[in-house]
């Protein structure tokens, strides 16, 4: 009998390091001899984190949405042809960090009546940090998200243990076994563990506690919505993606700081930029206030593009100012190169 294809979903909120994990799972595989693709979605217009993965996995891209809600009729359609096209070994559905869990376990097991695929598991990437913060706040739509991506994990990496003191990891540690007694816990820095130890010790999707989560998340937004007098939509409404196509480069120094500038309420920023004062273009990634720059060479017609995520935030106060940014440089003599 044909062998089932392993599909694994990859989940966790925005900038908890996902992308890092699917690399190094990626490289895992490959090392191995298989042959693994991918089916990425992203809230903005582009697949920055696509970049990160290369031109050798083949992958499907579902972008200015989430699977779970505007474009998850299409999942199911994404995944059947990648898969009858490229013949992969495993397959990872890397869902963007606003995504209802369940509803992807959903889309995935549809397509398990039609086509021959086996839901290995899903792995949950937590923010430490990020986690601590939200439950002793215990309010708004994403700590309620992140808790539900939580519940419905197979496998929960606690990531960035070194940004929280030992005694908050013990705290942490009781919150996750709280909202999820079955799967184990993996505590990391920047998801650095063994895969085949990740990927062996999995036990499956623990749909009853996934229901729940989803029934509880959908009674706290109905409260929401008929005190506010608002129709309810989906578990991530207030999530939001801006995308800005730069037409020229910028000052490396002015745009550092506009990305220390950002509003709170940007959680998760990422883009390809060209510097003016730089001889190379820049991966940058943004999280919870910290910034990231990486050197990069892109294949391809690749546009110098900036994706911000978050909640309520003025995309229009951004647009303004990544514009003044760009105006600034017709206004300026040349300047020495800058080394990065």
């Amino acid at each position: 009998m044909e062998q089932a294809m392993p599909v694994y979903i990859l989940s966790g909120f925005l900038g908890s390091g996902k992308t890092t994990l699917l690399q190094r799972l990626l490289d895992h595989w490959k090392a191995q001899g298989l042959k693994p693709a991918v089916v990425m979605n992203e809230l903005g217009e582009v697949n920055l984190d696509g970049l990160l993965v290369g031109q050798s996995v083949p992958m499907a891209e579902m972008l200015g949405g989430c699977i779970c809600c505007s474009i998850r009729g299409d999942l199911s359609t994404e995944l059947a042809t990648l898969i009858k096209k490229e013949s992969p070994d495993v397959v990872v559905i890397e869902a963007t960090g606003a995504a209802n869990p369940l509803e992807i376990v959903d889309a995935v097991t549809e397509i398990s009546l039609y086509q021959l695929v086996e839901l290995k598991g899903l792995i949950t990437v937590v923010d430490a940090a990020h986690l601590i913060e939200l439950y002793r706040s215990q309010q708004g739509s994403t700590y309620r998200l992140m808790q539900e991506q939580i519940r419905c994990a197979s496998v929960l990496i606690l990531n960035k243990t070194d940004r929280v003191t030992p005694q908050e990891a013990e705290e942490i540690t009781v919150i996750l076994r709280k909202w999820n007694a079955y799967a184990e816990i993996l505590p990391a820095v920047r998801c650095d563990l063994e895969p085949e130890a990740l990927l062996e010790g999995m036990g499956g999707i623990h749909a009853e506690a996934c229901f729940q989560a989803d029934e509880e998340m959908q009674a706290a937004h109905a409260g929401e919505a008929s005190e506010a007098g608002a129709e309810v939509h989906g578990s991530h409404d207030h999530v939001m993606a801006y995308t800005h196509y730069f037409t020229r480069p910028v000052n490396s120094e002015e745009f550092e700081q506009f990305v220390k500038e950002l509003p709170r309420d940007v959680y998760r920023a990422k883009g390809i930029v060209t510097f003016s004062d730089t001889s190379s273009r820049f991966l940058f990634q943004y999280a919870y206030r910290e910034a990231d720059f990486m050197k990069i060479t892109p294949q391809g017609d690749v546009p110098d593009v900036a994706v911000f995520i978050g909640e309520h935030f003025s995309s229009r106060e951004l647009r303004t100012r990544l514009l003044q940014l760009e105006k600034r440089i017709l206004a300026r003599p040349a300047v020495v190169k800058r080394s990065l």
